[in-house]
């Protein structure tokens, strides 16, 4: 009688282990790796400013910095699905400049206060109230190509509370 037990369970305890070890997987391979920012350089022209779609596919989270009469302005390019995306990277109570990917959230490096990746929204934490504004951009020849007005619009508006 024990052996027919044994073959009865033997199929459903192999789908049991099965289940678990996709579980496990699927937990490995989730969204919640932690990307750290790499710096890159970004190529300045007359009013254009461009980075690499390359790096930053290669970086996953990229940050760029920009001199404008005596400051310096960082900015945040990274991958979101099929689209590229380009931010301000300044959180102002907290005065850091540096942010992470977390899967669709942009985590600050100092305060830990979670951001929309695809809207740039404040999610959860002390300066929630300062979105992280998107820089338009066109994808030509391989590169992110902004113009250098769109950028300090987007450094500005994100130096405020709430949206412009």
């Amino acid at each position: 009688m024990n052996g027919v037990v044994s073959r009865k369970l033997v199929p459903g305890l192999v789908i049991v282990v099965l289940a678990v070890l996709l579980g496990l997987a699927a937990c490995g391979s989730r969204s919640d790796v932690r990307i750290r920012p790499n710096w890159i350089n970004a190529d300045i022209g007359q009013d254009t400013v461009s980075v690499s779609a390359a790096e930053v596919e290669k970086a996953g989270m990229a940050h760029f910095r920009l001199a404008s009469g005596g400051t310096e302005l960082v900015f945040m390019a990274y991958k979101l699905g099929n689209d590229f995306q380009v931010r301000s990277s300044i959180c102002p109570p907290c005065r850091s400049r540096s942010f992470s990917l977390q899967g669709d959230i942009l985590v600050c490096d100092s305060c830990q206060t979670t951001f929309s990746a695809k809207t740039g929204d404040g999610v959860a934490g002390p300066c929630i109230d300062y979105p992280k504004a998107a820089v338009p951009f066109i994808v030509n020849a391989g590169k992110l190509v902004m113009k250098g007005s769109d950028l300090m619009t987007a450094y500005q508006n994100t130096l405020k509370p709430g949206r412009p």
